[in-house]
């Protein structure tokens, strides 16, 4: 008599042959995915490096006096510099500053951006949900002491070394506790970083800390 279907055993062996070759190959996929994220995100760097770039022609060299979101929203950060946090309540915003040297709103969006809870490098509480660009208008960083020193292009005596714009937070890209909200940064956090010589790289935690203790 002629078989007309599979038997149970058939079907449960071709259900683990199909659950063991979908654990090897989603974790290649979700690794293809947050590379292809990574490279947009350092794609937007470069950009928005070519902008401060072309806004520095037009203002003498200087950078753009200018602060990003941690500093406009929670300015107590900087509260060992009161002279440069009396500064904040009139700068404006880094993003849209150079606005006018860019074609598109969305290079200030990294496409990892998942948003943040606290600041990596201070500990302080900083609610950024859906996401840092949708809650701000910037998925990226400064470090805005650039701004408050009036530095110009060109005037870093190590600038290869300096971290100028940067993810929001290191757990978009590398780090495994993509939901962990405390403080410190997870070890496993990788940044995407502009350096002031506008070379940008993907870098770990501990070099990103390096970078922020290279002095201007």
């Amino acid at each position: 008599m002629r078989r007309l279907g599979f038997t149970l055993v058939e079907l449960l062996v071709v259900i683990a042959i199909i659950a063991v070759l979908a654990a090897l190959i989603f974790p290649v996929f979700a690794s293809a995915r947050a590379k292809a994220r990574q490279t947009n995100c350092i794609s937007n760097l470069r950009q928005i490096g070519m902008s401060i770039e072309m806004y520095a022609m037009d203002y003498d060299d200087l950078y753009p006096f200018a602060v990003d979101p941690t500093d406009k929203y929670t300015p107590e950060i900087w509260w060992e510099y009161p002279q440069w946090q009396a500064l904040i309540p009139s700068m404006p915003m880094l993003h849209e500053v150079l606005q006018p040297y860019q074609k598109s709103r969305e290079i200030w969006r990294c496409p990892a951006d998942t948003g943040m809870e606290v600041q990596d490098f201070t500990g302080v509480p900083f609610p950024a949900r859906p996401s840092l660009y949708e809650r701000y208008g910037t998925s990226y960083l400064f470090r805005t002491e650039i701004a408050f020193r009036q530095m110009r292009v060109g005037g870093f005596q190590y600038s290869a070394q300096i971290n100028m714009l940067f993810d929001g937070t290191g757990k978009w890209h590398g780090s495994k506790s993509l939901f962990r909200g405390d403080y410190p940064p997870d070890p496993n956090y990788r940044y995407n970083c502009l350096f002031a010589d506008l070379h940008v790289k993907n870098i770990t935690l501990e070099q990103m800390w390096q970078a922020w203790n290279t002095e201007l």
